[in-house]
């Protein structure tokens, strides 16, 4: 906790003089059973920011449970977000995912490393860490509260671009995320989130600051 707070520390202390970003982030999702030990998931997530919606991103896809600490899963995305004249232009993303977690006592350690491929759609526009082609690896550890429906979660995730060139085969951003999630009866779930986003090579760029909520149902 003391190494994630230094890092927003440093992160806060270098973006001074740049302009800070707000945004809200929803999503609606289900998912359910295939086969024993593999699920499918569905979900929307919307981006608003100060000019209302920035990006709305379907998803769907497939995980499979090797062990009980090994859950790889594959997903496509569809992004649709506005260029610089405000039209709305699609592209596509491949997700491969391995999702490993651990308990430990009330605590649950858990790791995701994702491979991000963008088969099409961003027309030459600047690179986006979270929409082109990118490694991500995101520790986090979730505690589970006695007598409580919270169960809070902290993260932090490292994006790292891939691509020969001069700006690529690096880190460009690092994020961290506090929230909770909520034990309900039955199917439904809920969580939220409070996220700070920082590029790591460009300090014209400010935070991005994110409340994100989420709703599930589990057939």
């Amino acid at each position: 906790m003391r190494i994630l707070i230094l890092f927003c520390l440093i992160g806060c202390s270098t973006v001074t003089h740049a302009q800070d970003e707000f945004q809200l982030w929803t999503e609606v999702g289900a998912k359910g059973d295939i086969i024993k030990k593999m699920d499918w998931f569905v979900d929307v997530k919307s981006r608003f920011g100060n000019v209302g919606l920035n990006s709305l991103l379907p998803e769907a896809g497939i995980n499979y449970k090797v062990t009980k600490w090994f859950k790889p899963s594959v997903s496509y995305r569809l992004i649709l977000e506005p260029n610089k004249y405000g039209n709305y232009k699609a592209a596509h993303r491949i997700n491969f995912n391995a999702n490993l977690k651990k308990g430990v006592k009330r605590f649950e350690l858990g790791l995701r490393a994702r491979y991000q491929y963008v088969v099409s759609g961003r027309g030459g526009q600047e690179y986006d860490s979270d929409f082109d082609q990118a490694i991500r690896v995101k520790p986090s550890i979730e505690y589970d509260i006695n007598n409580s429906i919270f169960t809070p979660k902290v993260s932090t995730e490292f994006y790292y671009d891939p691509i020969f060139g001069p700006e690529g085969r690096r880190f460009t951003k690092i994020r961290f995320a506090i929230g909770s999630s909520l034990e309900l009866d039955g199917p439904h779930s809920f969580s939220f989130k409070y996220q700070i986003d920082k590029w790591l090579h460009d300090y014209s760029r400010g935070l991005r600051h994110v409340l994100s909520v989420s709703y599930g149902y589990k057939f």
